[in-house]
């Protein structure tokens, strides 16, 4: 995780601004930096999101592909996570320096999408013991600037509700011969229920209290933060403790009320971003990398 080194009196200045619901940037504990959304920024893609969470930036791109059942769940597709943090991101993630930080947001990733009801993965089946569709969500970080967790949860969510899967006819013929045919027509596709899909809130413990959305500067002033997953419900579907400090059961409590609250806020103003954006169309200007 990249760090910085900031001076007692710094941190101090800090900490006790947020013991005052006051923080360096002029927010208050449970407000989130200003986030840009956008989807479908990658061509070859059958579903991508890029967001930009304060000096955070993520770059999502999902590829549906097709694949064979896993044995213990004969009649539906799975989803695959890798993570790479691109060494321009930060100093620290030079040479080998971001892989631990990948595979332990990917190992996140699984435990929150583990949920039954996050994605509808029977409507990914095509063929029961047979043939499914595999969704291979790629996630880049682009520039690392605090919060990853929650960014990437944002830019997941978004990826998934821009991802469009061919429609597929299993046919068969007089000896039992399956053959499988998809369909030419890019409108003639399989879009998915992104309702129950989780976003992460983390939660840092600064002092006495705790802010969302902590900055680079912020997590350097905090021992122990609690990642949860919510969704637009306000369900608690996951919950991990990281840092080294320790966490009492009232802060725990507080924290998880916190977490449901500002995430059925985010999944609100969420949708509402993706739902304008679709509603423009082929029209819409794009901002890509150039913006």
């Amino acid at each position: 995780m990249a760090t910085v080194v900031l001076s007692e009196a710094e941190k101090l200045y800090i900490v006790h601004g947020v013991q005052e619901d006051l923080r360096v940037d002029g927010r208050g504990c449970e407000d989130y930096r200003c986030a840009e959304v956008e989807t479908d920024v990658v061509s070859n893609t059958s579903g991508s999101a890029r967001v930009k969470l304060g000096d955070t930036d993520i770059l999502v791109g999902i590829k549906a592909e097709m694949g064979t059942p896993k044995l213990e769940k004969p009649d539906e597709g799975y989803l695959e996570f890798y993570v790479d943090c691109s060494s321009s991101a930060t100093p620290e993630f030079e040479g080998r320096g971001g892989e631990e930080l990948g595979t332990d947001i990917a190992n996140t990733l699984y435990r929150v999408f583990s949920c039954e009801n996050s994605v509808d993965l029977k409507s990914l089946c095509i063929n029961p013991r047979e043939h499914c569709w595999v969704l291979y969500v790629d996630v880049l970080l682009l520039e690392f600037g605090g919060n990853i967790f929650d960014a990437i949860s944002i830019a997941v969510k978004a990826a998934l509700f821009n991802t469009r899967i061919p429609k597929v006819r299993v046919l068969e013929d007089e000896e039992g011969t399956k053959e499988i045919e998809l369909s030419d027509d890019p409108y003639d596709c399989i879009r998915l229920n992104v309702d129950e899909v989780p976003c992460i809130v983390t939660l840092s413990k600064i002092g006495y209290r705790h802010v969302v959305d902590a900055t680079l500067q912020e997590e350097a002033c905090s021992l122990a933060s609690l990642l949860i997953s919510v969704t637009s419900k306000g369900t608690l579907t996951s919950m991990k403790k990281v840092g080294k400090g320790s966490l009492d059961p009232e802060s725990i409590f507080e924290m998880m009320e916190t977490g449901q609250r500002v995430g059925k806020s985010l999944h609100i103003a969420l949708q509402k971003i993706l739902d304008e954006e679709e509603s423009l169309g082929t029209s819409r200007p794009k901002v890509g990398f150039l913006g």
